[in-house]
């Protein structure tokens, strides 16, 4: 992208830090902010950094003041909700404000584990079989659903309330994890059957014309001998843990006419879901070669360590040109770019 653009960075104010609230300084290697306005800024482009808390009129403010070329849109929530992270979406649709990412429909969608499963499957993707558990009602899921099941906040995403104790094995169990969502999310919770197979991440890029990425592998090295089987949020944040369990973040080497499906299956599910410049599909890919969708990610992590980023990077697409090429794709899909 030659084109020097204005380019307001829009992320959760929590995480803007105080002693650096422009991303000047170098910052940790880990973090998404970081790497993606460091980045910017080497493209040339002229930043503005817009931290988002719960003030509609300080978002409609800040846009109208300085208006941008594009927003890359790093927020995951909008007043401490998670759930409301399509209304910053569906505010700048609203001001026909160009942004990187999913819309408000394409979010909601996939917000939803509930609802993102309902739509796969009525399109003939396979997903792990489920039953929701709400508060307040009588936990009960159908004898069709056979144990282990894996119980999850129907909202949250990022592993976020899923540990070891989700994998539960018979009622009891169910009953135990289900109350502890139920109070510490305040949401529902689902109950969907666990999945044995492998655990791919499929990175997806663009709209309309898509390039499927190559596959992330998740190795499970000491699950014979009690070790996690679920990506955790401990497994996935916790060095140390990952160490002790062996476990481990490749590529998947996969046959040519599994790798044909998986592609296939990705494409479908991206499209269907709304999705739109990057995502990210997490899977189970059985014995057999059965393709299981665990999970769907508008706007997933991209920061260089991230699972997106180190597909790119296997592509053959470095970070800076990740981050200029979604741009573009932003730019386009709002008719404001070639």
């Amino acid at each position: 992208m030659r084109k020097k653009l204005i380019v307001t960075v829009m992320l959760d104010s929590p995480c803007i830090p105080q002693e650096d609230p422009e991303f000047k300084k170098r910052g940790p290697s880990d973090s998404t902010e970081y790497n993606v306005i460091r980045a910017l800024r080497w493209l040339g482009h002229s930043i503005n950094i817009l931290g988002v808390g719960n003030d509609v009129a300080a978002i409609v403010a800040a846009l109208t003041e300085r208006r941008p070329d594009v927003v890359f849109n790093l927020t995951e929530q909008f007043g401490d909700d998670r759930q409301k992270d399509s209304n910053i979406a569906a505010l700048m649709e609203m001001m026909a404000v160009p942004f990187t990412g999913s819309g408000a429909l394409g979010l909601t969608l996939c917000r939803s584990k509930v609802l993102c499963k309902q739509l796969l499957a009525t399109h003939q993707l396979r997903v792990p079989g489920y039953a929701v558990l709400p508060p307040g009602a009588a936990t009960f899921v159908p004898r069709s659903l056979k144990y282990p099941l894996v119980v999850k906040p129907v909202y949250e995403d990022g592993s976020d309330g899923i540990s070891n104790a989700s994998l539960v094995r018979n009622e009891a169990e169910l009953q135990e994890r289900a109350a502890m969502v139920h109070e510490r999310f305040q949401q529902p919770a689902i109950a969907e059957e666990y999945i044995e197979g492998r655990e791919l991440y499929v990175s997806v890029l663009g709209n309309g014309r898509l390039t499927v990425l190559p596959p992330r592998e998740l190795t499970f090295g000491n699950s014979d001998n009690g070790g996690p089987v679920l990506a955790t949020y401990r497994l996935k944040w916790d060095k140390a843990y990952q160490e002790k369990w062996k476990i481990k973040f490749g590529f998947g080497d996969l046959e040519p006419s599994v790798s044909q499906q998986v592609v296939r299956v990705c494409k479908k599910a991206y499209n269907l879901l709304q999705i739109c410049d990057y995502g990210r599909l997490d899977l189970r890919l059985t014995e057999d070669n059965t393709v299981y969708i665990l999970e769907a990610n508008p706007n997933p992590n991209i920061g260089r360590d991230d699972e997106f980023a180190q597909s790119a990077a296997k592509a053959g697409i470095g970070f800076a040109a990740l981050i200029s090429r979604i741009m573009r794709l932003a730019l386009r899909r709002n008719g404001a770019g070639k």
